[in-house]
């Protein structure tokens, strides 16, 4: 099992570290344009192997895309990141070409290639690889569900006092501090709803705070996060590669589900060997439908600008 990690930063680091030490790919390779910064980013993770108990071989690549030939899974992170006040959207001049660059120099040495998308504005730069290539639409996934998702149960685990792993619940809408939707209602501690545990107003506040999870990180870090973001993607490559048909929300091409069309959006997906393997329909009440089909038409405004 080959594995493609595109921008060697922050967050394809951490993607390239969590995949290497979970032990499942034969080959990490970080491609980054800048001489010499995925060698060295290559060499030091290869120099924790001894350490940290892994025996995945990690290599680095300055722009050379040959060293990616035969990859099975490639993650796209390339591009700039947040800095305070930025939105998300405000990056999509210079990302989508960016974006659209990579992809293609990533199909063309490996035809079979699933891809994921984590760079930002997350849901376009997605849409963009569907318009752009010929790749069908379940080798084409957007990260951002899984880390927004991520971030609700961090804060709802938070809000009850009680450890993440007793906690379950999910984002979807579009992966922007307006667009996404943390669905409160299906939210659970072992099964049971967490509005046992906590009143309205604290759960409204876990939403709200869920919501601007990057944006409170931009501030505090003065750029984007990345050990969640690598963390989020090194799960979402895991259920591929090891076929564990996990089901994640990611940002996916939607043909008619959720009564939506012509965009991608957040919604949950299994993942399996042939990437997206189902999109899950949820049975969301009137106000949540109203909520989603609010987010795709932001998003879909987003979109747009792809034009101009």
């Amino acid at each position: 099992m080959k594995v493609t990690v595109v921008g060697a930063g922050a967050v394809g680091a951490s993607c390239a570290e969590y995949i290497a030490i979970k032990n499942f790919a034969s080959e990490v390779v970080l491609v980054d344009i800048k001489e010499n910064f995925a060698e060295g980013k290559a060499m030091d993770l290869m120099q924790t192997a001894s350490l940290n108990g892994f025996d995945t071989k990690i290599v680095g690549s300055t722009n050379d895309y040959s060293k990616t030939q035969g990859s099975d899974i490639a993650v796209i992170t390339s591009g700039i990141p947040r800095k305070p006040g930025m939105t998300r959207e405000e990056l999509i001049g210079i990302n989508a070409g960016i974006v659209k660059t990579v992809s293609e120099n990533l199909i063309k040495q490996s035809p079979n290639v699933i891809l994921i998308i984590v760079s930002n504005p997350m849901d376009t730069m997605t849409y963009l690889v569907h318009q752009t290539t010929n790749l069908p639409k379940n080798r084409i996934i957007g990260m951002g569900g899984a880390l927004d998702s991520a971030r609700f149960k961090y804060r709802l685990a938070e809000a009850m006092d009680c450890p993440s792993s007793d906690v379950d619940g999910m984002v979807i809408g579009g992966h922007s501090d307006k667009g996404m939707l943390p669905l409160t209602r299906l939210a659970s501690r072992n099964s049971v709803r967490v509005s046992e545990f906590i009143t309205d107003e604290r759960l409204m506040e876990v939403l709200e705070s869920t919501k601007v999870g990057g944006a409170t990180l931009t501030g505090m870090l003065g750029t984007s996060a990345w050990y969640a973001p690598g963390a989020a993607v090194s799960s979402l490559v895991q259920s591929i590669a090891c076929d564990q048909k996990k089901m994640y929300p990611c940002s996916v091409l939607v043909e008619g589900e959720y009564g939506l069309s012509d965009l991608c959006i957040g919604v949950p997906v299994i993942l399996g060997k042939n990437g997206i393997e189902k999109i899950v329909e949820l049975d969301l009440n009137d106000d949540e439908k109203a909520k989603l089909k609010e987010s795709a038409e932001g998003v879909k405004k987003t979109n747009s600008l792809l034009d101009s």
